[in-house]
């Protein structure tokens, strides 16, 4: 009976020893497969770092002024009777543009032309009394300057009817009216804006440490927001002699063609003064940069260590890839020295080397080994003149 009994404990502990060992078993194999298995890689955009020659530019912010441009007032007072303008009409040098009211000053002349007929009688008949010695020196003097005092009321009265009468200075474009038929205008009243806009001046300043490198003549590219895409092209005509005290910076003026009148005076703009050497540079997408307080850096797809004679990174980036396709691309975190920007792209001073492939989307989910695979469904903006909608 003790046999028996012994004999069933042990089957019994066999038989759970057997269970046991199975699920450990079990458990065991699992975890090497869970430790076998890769997570799925990571899908990012990608381009090539690309050489280009660039022109390097000093940049600053100008104002648009014309030429030749002029706010024209009254300096006599006086009642507006006449307004020969429209806003914004095309006009011719010597047009009338406003005519104030001159009865005062007509009359007058009349008054100051019978003067000087009178002094010019008794100047004559003084001249004639002289030569028979008939009167003394002192008479003809004072003839002579009755007479010219006589003249200069006249001519006086005449320019102050010329000033009442107020013609354009030179051709070009006038602004928006400011004053009405029969409005009394006092002394400097504004009454209208006019600008020749064939030609305007772009002023703009630069440090002082620019100075070493401008020249009058040097050309310049001048963009404002008003016609995105669209460059304006110049020439400096003159660099200030002094500086400004305050901010070292020194006052620059360039004059650009403006034939078709699409730059107005005030306009800010976007200025780049070209200089005279170019640069090769590797560039690379903007997006492409990630920024962080150790620095800036790129990511850097590559073939994995474990397949640099497999597949690598697909020839053609613009194409998805494909599914099924082997897994054997990690990326390579790179710190960069990053240049200037122009459009799109910016240049790598240090850190990247031509015909490197680089991730322009996705970074966020990336770190130094990470396995990712190439979609460039949607297409990495790259272009170093980038034009924006007109929103």
């Amino acid at each position: 009976m003790l046999k028996r009994m012994i004999l069933m404990l042990v089957v019994v502990l066999a038989l759970l020893g057997g269970i046991f060992g199975w699920w450990a078993y079990k458990g065991i194999q699992m975890g090497k497969a869970m430790a076998a298995r890769k997570p799925p890689p990571t899908a990012v955009s990608v381009a090539t770092a690309t050489t280009d020659s660039w022109q390097p530019t000093l940049q600053a912010v100008g104002s648009v002024k014309a030429v030749q441009g002029v706010v024209i007032t009254n300096e006599p007072a006086g009642t507006i009777d006449e307004i020969a303008f429209e806003s914004g009409q095309e006009i011719n040098r010597g047009d009338l543009l406003v005519d104030i009211n001159s009865s005062t000053e007509a009359a007058q002349l009349q008054s100051a032309k019978a003067a000087v007929e009178l002094a010019r009688q008794t100047l004559t008949r003084t001249q004639q009394l002289m030569k028979s010695n008939a009167n003394a020196q002192s008479d003809l003097d004072a003839a002579q300057a009755q007479y010219d005092q006589a003249v200069a009321t006249a001519e006086s009265l005449k320019a102050t009817m010329a000033k009442k009468r107020l013609v354009a200075p030179f051709d070009g474009r006038l602004g928006i009216r400011q004053v009405n038929l029969g409005e009394f205008l006092k002394a400097g009243t504004e009454i209208v804006s006019l600008q020749n806009l064939e030609t305007v001046y772009v002023n703009f300043t630069l440090p002082q440490q620019a100075l070493r490198q401008l020249n009058v003549g040097q050309d310049i590219a001048v963009n404002v927001d008003t016609y995105p895409g669209r460059k304006f092209s110049g020439k400096i005509t003159a660099i200030d002699s002094r500086l400004d005290a305050a901010t070292r910076s020194v006052s620059i003026q360039a004059t650009l063609s403006n034939q078709d009148e699409a730059l107005l005076p005030g306009m800010f703009a976007e200025v780049k003064v070209l200089l005279p050497r170019k640069d090769k540079v590797v560039t690379v997408p903007q997006t492409a940069i990630t920024y962080n307080a150790y620095g800036d850096l790129i990511y850097v797809v590559e073939p994995a260590p474990s397949s640099k004679d497999g597949p690598a990174v697909p020839e053609d980036l613009a194409a998805p890839a494909k599914a099924g396709a082997p897994v054997d691309l990690v990326v390579r975190q790179q710190f960069v020295t990053v240049g200037d920007t122009r459009g799109d792209q910016v240049a790598i001073i240090k850190g990247i080397k031509p015909g490197e492939r680089v991730v322009t989307a996705g970074q966020l989910k990336l770190r130094n080994g990470v396995a990712v695979s190439i979609n460039n469904t949607v297409p990495t903006a790259n272009n170093p003149a980038p034009t924006p909608p007109n929103t």
